[in-house]
């Protein structure tokens, strides 16, 4: 397990400690696939959040920005 990985995982457990362990790793995996997606996708929240939108939507509106790209990576194996 790289460096990267566990401190991946790490996090997870600690930010996302009520999700249930599985959806937990299938999380992780997809952030492991490509870590700098998921830095775009948090920045983009965090800016749309600022700007006085609710966590909620602002989630799910980035999320919708990005569904091929997040489509794409739940593809791989």
């Amino acid at each position: 397990m790289s460096v990267q990985s566990f401190l991946i995982n790490q996090y997870a457990k600690w930010k996302m400690k009520d999700v249930p362990a599985a959806q937990r790793e299938q999380m992780v995996g997809l952030v492991s696939k490509d870590p700098q997606l998921f830095k775009k996708i948090s920045e983009e929240i965090e800016r749309r959040k600022k700007g006085g939108e609710s966590e909620m939507k602002a989630a799910m509106e980035v999320m919708k920005k990005y569904r091929v790209e997040l489509g794409t990576l739940m593809q791989q194996k």
